[in-house]
């Protein structure tokens, strides 16, 4: 089987600040790392191809600063790497990046083969979690969204539990499809003495706009009908009101509902005021 890991590189968000005078990120001396979710999704494909065997290629889009975190992928036991970098991509937004993605899979796809692709459910710098399912929608393959566990892989299906707001759903796709990923999925493994001395001497594959078949006009600035206009720090936030209600709590309960009436938190019902809907 051949599974493939979409992998971003991301700033380390600990670390980040935003420059008061531009409103933009100061990058400068801010180490980069595998985007977390992304590291869980990867986590996942090696141990899905630990058990069915095959493959694990990690697909990354950035600078080329990125092979970095791509060397980090094969210390941990991916097989190959493959880097999109191309002053063409600069400026993407996750329409214009879902699009170089999903081009590179096709691409990788009619090559290879793809049985599965894995990504974080989303970039902790961007938190849209648009991307993933940008890919599947392009590739017209199944998407499996918010995932916690996988129960099983086999006869060209998948079986999975999803995250929801309200509980889980038990969802199964047919193969190939597309997976995003929470970390409470899996653990990441340490990286093995081996992988690592192959790591520090693995090159991996980089691929620019000439690559594959791609339209200018759907990457790049271009391709991306969104813009970050502007960035900036929330404010602190300041203590709130304190009602005391140890000498009399009664006072105290009226006073707090009062104020949750003023601003609209609580509401009476019209039927409770003896009117009609």
């Amino acid at each position: 089987m051949h599974f493939v890991v979409c992998l971003k590189q991301v700033p380390d968000t600990s670390e980040v600040r935003i420059d008061p005078k531009t409103n933009t990120l100061m990058r400068e001396g801010v180490p980069s790392i595998i985007n977390p979710y992304d590291a869980h999704a990867l986590e996942e494909a090696l141990a899905l191809r630990d058990k069915a065997g095959g493959k694990v290629t990690v697909l990354s889009m950035g600078p080329p600063q990125a092979v970095d975190s791509l060397r980090k992928a094969v210390s941990l036991g991916a097989d190959e790497a493959i880097l999109l970098s191309d002053r063409a991509f600069a400026g993407s937004d996750t329409l214009a990046t879902s699009y170089i993605l999903a081009q590179a899979l096709e691409k990788i796809r009619q090559e290879q083969g793809i049985d599965l692709v894995l990504c974080g459910k989303q970039a902790i710098d961007g938190d849209t979690a648009q991307v993933g399912p940008g890919i599947a929608r392009r590739l017209d393959i199944p998407q499996l969204t918010y995932v916690i566990k996988v129960d099983w892989i086999k006869e060209g299906e998948i079986q999975v539990h999803r995250k929801l707001e309200d509980g889980r759903e038990v969802a199964r796709a047919k193969l190939p499809a597309l997976l995003t990923v929470e970390k409470e999925l899996n653990e990441i493994r340490y990286a093995t003495f081996p992988n690592m001395l192959r790591a520090a001497k693995y090159e991996p594959l980089v691929w620019g706009a000439d690559k594959f078949h791609l339209s200018p006009a759907e990457m790049g600035l271009k391709g991306s009908p969104t813009s970050v206009s502007r960035i900036f720090a929330p404010p602190g936030r300041t203590g709130g009101e304190q009602i005391m209600a140890i000498d009399d709590p009664g006072s105290a309960a009226i006073s707090l509902v009062g104020k949750l009436f003023q601003q609209n938190i609580i509401m009476v019902h019209p039927i409770a005021r003896g009117g009609r809907d």
